[in-house]
């Protein structure tokens, strides 16, 4: 891998770590937080088989070795939300 390249724990896809999504297990609490922190972490693609995956098979849990609580999964489904839809600038540019 080369350096700042990352895998999805779901695809196993490699990718460049500024186009994953990185799930952190705090060291010091032990608590698990989207992007920020300094500890354990997973990276995500983010694409909705991916976070399925990640769900429902505890991959993210695994990755981790934490319990993963689920409105850090409503969150990354909320970002994925906002990730594949649209901006309206980019929608008003492809009219022109």
């Amino acid at each position: 891998m080369k350096k700042n390249n990352r895998r999805c724990i779901s695809c196993r896809r490699i990718a460049p770590k500024e186009k994953l999504w990185r799930v952190v297990r705090v060291h010091s609490s032990q608590t698990v937080q989207l992007d920020q922190g300094m500890g354990r972490s997973a990276y995500i693609c983010p694409s909705s088989n991916c976070l399925k995956a990640a769900q429902y098979k505890n991959r993210l849990g695994r990755a981790l070795k934490a319990k993963v609580p689920p409105e850090i999964y409503e969150q990354l489904w909320e970002r994925l939300k906002r990730h594949s839809s649209p901006s309206p600038t980019s929608a008003s540019d492809s009219k022109r």
